[in-house]
């Protein structure tokens, strides 16, 4: 692998699919030599600015091609597992877009692969490897802001609408890989509530609590219905607090000086008195640069190498998990959902969220024998 280029197949050129085909041509160390898509006249049109690489119309011809040393899936969720499968079971080290599968236990099986075949499986949580993540986990880490007590974050647009997952399973893997990144432990439960307005059965709106160790809460709200594209998340610890804006072209990290005392005893209520400070705020300096081509390189290296990837199927793994109990809290109406042994409930290894990832369906519960519904309480996953 070290003496000659990767040989890599991109399977997917809609919407993510060029920006990767872009950034792999450019990757040193790799060549892009087929895409392949359903689309004639999408391949048409890249063929036209990539004269040098092949296209294809079936996958698995690509899959077959013994030339490809890696496959990098950019289609809708559903054909992930599917797609995935072949290409590890063919010997080709595979890169899938975020979210890694429709299910856990579809990840489950992909990683069973590749860790018995010894193959790169790597996930596209491209935000792992963006300067602006980086420099707050180095601000987390370093003490500056004291104890993590909540994280907020919002991700909206207006569109673009999934037709077999809903706007959680879309966008919330952006800012779930984020928050498990910067507090490096699994949530205890999830909670999630949302609706469908345009169509029925997949949400739209979302709003999605994580609960930690510590009571530490993070907060996730997605939507593809809001008027502005919003790429926001607040970091707020005991003497320090962070706003990353990622629309910002400049200034995405800001953070603020800023805590609330309370007084450690009083004897009278006028005693009582909220100590507020207000400091300077600081924004450090982060070097720009593109993070999907730093993700098209980890990809590479770790082929070349043999390394773990950073973004690599267990942590996909991870991510779906929280997504699939995030499905289950929408149909019991928020109720939170345990993702670990905790408060004497029993974690559950697997859920059934139905035939498509993420849809609602908008059911009014289970109901016993004689059609009078069944009050569920907490459940855990």
């Amino acid at each position: 692998m070290k003496n000659k280029p990767i040989n890599i197949a991109v399977i997917g050129c809609g919407y993510w699919g060029p920006n990767l085909i872009r950034n792999f041509r450019s990757t040193p160390g790799a060549k892009v030599k087929v895409i392949c898509d359903m689309n004639v006249e999408r391949l048409a049109q890249l063929k036209s600015l990539y004269p040098e690489v092949q296209t294809e119309t079936e996958m698995d011809k690509v899959i077959n091609d013994k030339s490809i040393d890696a496959v990098v899936i950019a289609t809708p969720v559903r054909f992930h597992h599917k797609m995935a499968k072949a290409a590890l079971e063919a010997g080709k080290h595979t890169f899938i877009e975020k979210p890694m599968a429709s299910s856990s236990a579809e990840c489950e099986e992909l990683n069973a692969i590749a860790d018995r075949d010894g193959l790169t499986l790597m996930i596209g949580h491209t935000f792992l490897y963006s300067s602006p993540v980086r420099k707050i986990k180095e601000i987390v880490d370093s003490g500056d802001i004291g104890q993590i007590q909540y994280i907020s974050s919002r991700r909206l647009n207006l569109g673009l609408y999934q037709k077999d997952i809903n706007v959680a399973w879309d966008l919330a893997p952006h800012d779930i890989s984020i928050i498990l990144y910067i507090m490096e432990e699994t949530p205890l439960s999830v909670n999630c509530r949302g609706n469908c307005h345009v169509t029925p059965g997949i949400e739209d709106v979302t709003n999605m609590a994580l609960t930690f160790r510590q009571n530490q809460l993070a907060t996730i709200q997605n939507s593809w219905l809001d008027p502005r594209k919003v790429r926001e998340m607040t970091i707020v610890g005991t003497r320090r607090m962070i706003v990353y804006d990622d629309v910002e072209p400049l200034e995405k990290i800001k953070i603020y000086d800023a805590r609330v005392d309370r007084p450690p005893h009083y004897d009278t209520f006028a005693e009582f008195t909220y100590s507020y400070h207000y400091g300077d705020i600081y924004v450090p300096y982060v070097k720009q640069e593109e993070p999907l081509k730093v993700e098209c390189k980890h990809f590479v290296d770790c082929i070349s190498t043999g390394a773990r990837a950073i973004t690599d199927g267990h942590h996909g793994l991870q991510l779906v998990r929280i997504l699939e109990a995030s499905s289950a809290s929408l149909k019991e109406n928020g109720a939170a959902i345990y993702l670990e042994k905790e408060h004497g409930k029993q974690p559950i290894i697997q859920i059934k969220t139905g035939s498509r990832a993420g849809v609602n369906g908008n059911g009014n519960g289970h109901k016993n024998g004689n059609g009078h519904p069944v009050r569920k309480g907490v459940r855990a996953i």
